[in-house]
């Protein structure tokens, strides 16, 4: 693991939910190569197509909300897709647009264990919200289809939430129409029809969709979504974000939360006062949102990239500024974030700027950022022990790229006390197992687990069948996020 840990349970930081699922939005989008607006456009359509077809207020408001969280579960499995495809965003993307009925199918029909790792992870997030059985189900059989050849389970037609066909045909108007224009969307979904999703809907897609397009065209998808009633004044922790966007790279696994939590103690050690201690941390939350938008693969490269690569990566902070733009009760907190890789001397990005141009706050959260990505090791990369991460910390400052007080601040204190959960979250993994989820949710094999624990492979299976069966888990990614939600990790 990581040699920087939290010094403390960090703080708890509500925002509303719908606020939540509009940030996952963002980030299924962009982690699947789309339009920020995708998932925002897909939701109206399927809530439209839903009144069309008689549903009432409660289905479309579900069908929106399926919608917005239909990618949530994306960055689950990008280093599945990464290492099929190589470009786990480009290659989603084409996936996305492919026209032909037939290689779309067999397409999906060669991911079943990447589609059941998005499933769980995308249900088990809608519950974390605490969204009806009606949003959540759909999540969890998504890419089932009505002839029963889906996945993850092959479902039978009668057995599929109706949301899920709402959706999926939304998704592929908005996609097909976009690229390959409506009129041959319309063609490419009617060869859907009774394949993908029942042919009734299919029907209400060719009498409406021009008009619904229209209207996505004068702004339609701005005004307010349909959603379900419970949500009002629901509220749901900002760190699910966080750990929602680690998870696209293993070797990230709680890196977001380390961030907010060095950020937060440095403003406290320089005596900014507790809101901007809570809004530096929030940011820090959420600093990683435009990582979403870079392939596994530059990430994981060490080394000199290409200039295309060096390029996608000085854009990660633009597109968290993006997300500024779009969710009102973020918009401080992301602002800042974006700031997170300017440096003093303008040697930064995605700005460029220097000196007076970035505050207090900013600068506290460059340096707590780089801080923490010098504890964490990375593919090509040993994390530095303390005393080395401390000493290039320090050069940075010395060189003019990083405030040197707040460089002060973090590496007075290098390491900190781990921080402890609760005894009723503590008790449902023991020691060993907590450590063997450990190094599995940092990208771990069982085989490479076991040499860094220093126990047989079989022991290191025996340990996560229980730590799966405890948390209610099948796959390691969705354990992962349960335990960083429970504060096991």
């Amino acid at each position: 693991m990581p040699s920087f840990v939290l010094s403390s349970a960090p703080p708890s930081s509500p925002i509303q939910v719908f606020d939540a699922i509009r940030a996952l939005a963002f980030v299924g989008d962009l982690s699947m190569g789309q339009p920020v607006d995708h998932s925002t456009r897909t939701a109206w359509l399927a809530s439209q197509l839903a009144a069309a077809t008689g549903q009432g207020e409660a289905t479309q408001g579900h069908a929106a909300c399926v919608s917005l969280l239909r990618w949530s579960g994306c960055t689950a499995n990008a280093p599945e897709f990464s290492d099929l495809l190589g470009d786990d965003v480009g290659g989603r993307r084409t996936m996305l647009a492919t026209g032909s009925a037939r290689a779309a199918a067999d397409f999906a029909g060669s991911v079943g264990p990447l589609a059941e790792i998005h499933c769980e992870v995308s249900g088990d997030i809608a519950r974390t919200l605490g969204m009806p059985a009606a949003v959540e189900l759909p999540l969890r059989h998504i890419f089932e289809t009505y002839d029963g050849r889906g996945k993850p389970n092959g479902l039978d037609a009668s057995r599929i939430p109706g949301e899920v066909f709402l959706v999926s045909i939304a998704g592929d108007l908005e996609i097909l129409s976009r690229v390959h224009g409506l009129s041959n969307a319309l063609r490419y979904i009617a060869e859907r029809a009774d394949a993908r999703y029942p042919a009734f809907l299919v029907d209400a897609v060719q009498r409406h969709a021009v008009d619904w397009l229209h209207g996505l065209e004068q702004g339609a998808a701005t005004e307010a979504l349909p959603s379900p009633g419970t949500l009002q004044g629901a509220t749901a922790p900002l760190e699910l974000i966080a750990d929602v966007i680690d998870l696209k790279l293993p070797w990230m696994t709680g890196f977001s939360r380390r961030v907010a939590e060095a950020a937060r103690r440095c403003a406290a050690e320089l005596g900014l006062d507790a809101a901007q201690q809570q809004r530096v941390y929030r940011a820090g939350l959420i600093h990683g949102i435009g990582r979403a938008s870079v392939p596994n693969s530059v990430w994981d490269t060490p080394g000199v990239r290409s200039e295309a690569d060096a390029e996608r990566l000085r854009l990660v902070p633009y597109w968290t500024e993006r997300a500024a733009r779009r969710i009102d009760t973020l918009r401080a907190e992301a602002e800042l974030a974006s700031f997170v890789d300017e440096r003093l001397d303008g040697s930064g990005f995605f700005r460029g700027v220097k000196g007076p141009a970035i505050d207090t706050e900013c600068r506290v959260l460059a340096a707590a950022a780089h801080w923490v990505a010098l504890c964490t090791g990375r593919p090509g990369r040993a994390a530095l022990p303390d005393a080395d991460a401390a000493s290039a910390l320090r050069a940075e400052a010395d060189a003019g790229r990083l405030d040197a007080q707040a460089v002060a601040a973090l590496t007075g204190h290098p390491r900190a006390a781990a921080a402890v959960p609760s005894s009723n979250d503590a008790a449902l993994l023991s020691g060993r197992e907590v450590e063997v989820l450990g190094r599995i949710s940092l990208g771990e094999s069982n085989k490479e687990a076991a040499r860094s624990l220093g126990i047989s492979p079989s022991t290191v299976r025996a340990h996560l069948e229980n730590i799966f069966r405890k948390l209610g888990c099948t796959t390691r990614a969705a354990a992962t996020l349960k335990a960083l939600t429970l504060g096991l990790l």
